[in-house]
Parts: structure tokens; C-alpha cells; sequence
């Protein structure tokens, strides 16, 4: 059992669960797209800071492989954080959890129509286990109020945002055979180069939030956590356990994201809650049993 790989992407989707939380505390504080630059001008200082002697090793590969890494960068990193904030200045957190949890079914149908990898029954039993957690934990315990939520821009956007984790999750296949160090570093460099036009567009509507303290603090832990820590951890547990099955644990975030609001905003955690918790993993236990392809 590869139990190196459920750690990684647990402490991943913990991470990620913390900038959710982050990203709504920043209303106010930071705008979008600020938020989302600033948070790449730390995680790029650092990464490079620990890894030019292996990004020269390393660059004879990365020169043949340039317009992969902007995708991977651009899409993953940069795409995805920008429609995750600006979705929160518009929509509940309630909508975004609902939604972020679309993320795996879209893996799992990229997958099925560019490459035609088969679904086991443990991954749809899984998937439907956690999807019921996840449910569960949005709607405070009561499933039948979701079917009154209305769809708004921030839900659309936030679709955008499921959209372009899922591809990125499934472009990690073609990866090339780099450092962990080199794989984190030059995206993350595409990160910073696409948000800055980004910035640009929202200082040109005169709507950029520049930080302020409490702004610089999220930016801090994005850039740390959720830029550095997390995206190595999950392109890790990709390449061990692979797409379908990692991508299955990100309904684990809106489930942390939750817990974590509980610790960090002080809301009183209810029963709700701790079963959602254990429906989310009881599905991860359950598609990571074996199970015969679904014909």
C-alpha cells in the first residue's frame, strides 16, 4: 500500500482546505488578482533559492519542454487560483465546497474520453461516498436544502476553476523525468510571468486591493503552504498512486477547509461535520480497494 502517497495528499488537501479559507478571509484585504501574483513573488523566491544548482542540471530537459511547463504553470497554478478567489468575492463558501468536489468525476471523465482508462466500481462507490460527505458538510446537515441553492457568476466561475484543476491534474502524466525542484520551480516561474498582466487588467479597472496586513499575512501562507507545500506533495502522490486515484482526495479540501474554519474563525464544529469528515474518507478507503472495471 502506498501509504507515503495517502500522507502527501492528505497534507496537500489540508494545505489547500487552509487557502480556501485564506482566499475568504482575503475579501477586503487583497484583491484577486494581487492576491494570487503576490503569492507566486514568495513561492518563487523560495523554490529558486533551493534549487538553481538542479535547475541547471536540469535544463537541457526543461529547454525541450518550455510551452509544457508555461501550460502547467498557467493552467494549474495561476488559472485555477484566480477563478478560486475571485469565485469567493461573489458566492458562499457553501456553493464553492458543493462544486470543488466536481473536481475527481471531471478527472475521471478526461480521462475516459483522452485515453479511455477504465473506472473501477471502488472509484465510483468511493466517489459517491465522499460526494455524500461533502454534501452533507455544505449544507450543514441537511442534503435537501442544496436543491434550493441558485446559481450565480461566483458558481460559474468556480466551475472554471474545477475545469482547469482537473486538466492540470491530468497533463501531470506528461511530465518529464526532472527534480521534484525543477517540476515545482519553472511552473511556478509561468505563474508569476501570466499573473502579472493579470494584475495590470485589474489596476487598469482601478478595483486592485493592494494588501494590508492581514493581506500580507494570507499571502504568506499561500505562498508557503498552498504554492510550495501542497502542490509538491500532490504532484507526488499523482506520480505514485496516479490521476484518478489521487484526484479522488481532493474532497478532502472543502472537508478541511471546513475543520479548518472551525480553528481559525472559531464556528462551532458540529456532528454534521465529523461524519462528513468520515464519509470522506470512508470513500477514499473504498476506491482504493480493488474492484473490477466497470464494462
Amino acid at each position: 500500500m502506498p501509504s507515503k502517497a495517502y500522507i502527501a495528499l492528505i497534507i496537500a488537501t489540508l494545505c489547500w482546505g487552509g487557502n480556501t479559507v485564506a482566499g475568504k478571509l482575503a475579501v477586503g484585504h487583497i484583491s484577486p488578482m494581487a492576491f494570487t501574483m503576490l503569492r507566486w513573488v514568495f513561492a518563487v523566491a523560495i523554490i529558486f533559492a533551493i534549487s538553481v544548482p538542479q535547475l541547471i542540471r536540469d535544463w537541457p530537459v526543461v529547454r525541450k519542454r518550455l510551452p509544457y511547463f508555461f501550460v502547467l504553470g498557467s493552467v494549474g497554478y495561476t488559472a485555477f487560483n484566480v477563478f478560486l478567489y475571485t469565485a469567493l468575492q461573489y458566492t458562499s463558501a457553501i456553493n464553492v465546497a458543493v462544486i470543488q468536489a466536481g473536481v475527481p468525476m471531471v478527472i475521471f471523465v478526461l480521462n475516459f474520453v483522452l485515453f479511455r482508462t477504465r473506472v473501477l466500481i471502488g472509484q465510483i462507490v468511493g466517489f459517491c461516498l465522499t460526494i455524500a460527505g461533502v454534501a452533507l458538510l455544505a449544507s450543514h446537515g441537511n442534503p435537501l436544502s442544496l436543491l434550493s441553492l441558485e446559481v450565480n457568476v461566483g458558481d460559474a466561475i468556480m466551475l472554471l476553476a474545477v475545469l482547469v484543476y482537473a486538466i492540470y491534474t491530468v497533463i501531470l502524466r506528461w511530465k518529464p523525468v526532472v527534480n521534484w525542484r525543477t517540476l515545482m520551480a519553472i511552473p511556478a516561474f509561468f505563474a508569476l510571468l501570466t499573473s502579472i498582466p493579470l494584475v495590470l487588467w485589474e489596476m487598469s479597472r482601478d478595483t486592485i486591493v493592494w494588501p494590508d496586513q492581514t493581506g500580507w499575512m494570507l499571502v504568506t501562507y499561500a505562498g508557503i503552504f498552498a504554492s510550495l507545500i501542497a502542490q509538491i506533495l500532490y504532484i507526488k502522490g499523482v506520480e505514485q498512486i496516479g490521476a484518478n486515484r489521487a484526484g479522488l482526495f481532493i474532497n478532502l479540501v472543502p472537508v478541511f477547509g471546513t475543520l479548518l474554519s472551525v480553528v481559525v474563525l472559531s464556528e462551532t464544529l458540529h456532528g454534521y461535520q465529523i461524519v462528513a469528515l468520515m464519509l470522506a474518507l470512508a470513500g477514499i478507503a473504498v476506491a482504493e480497494r480493488k474492484k473490477s472495471p466497470v464494462s
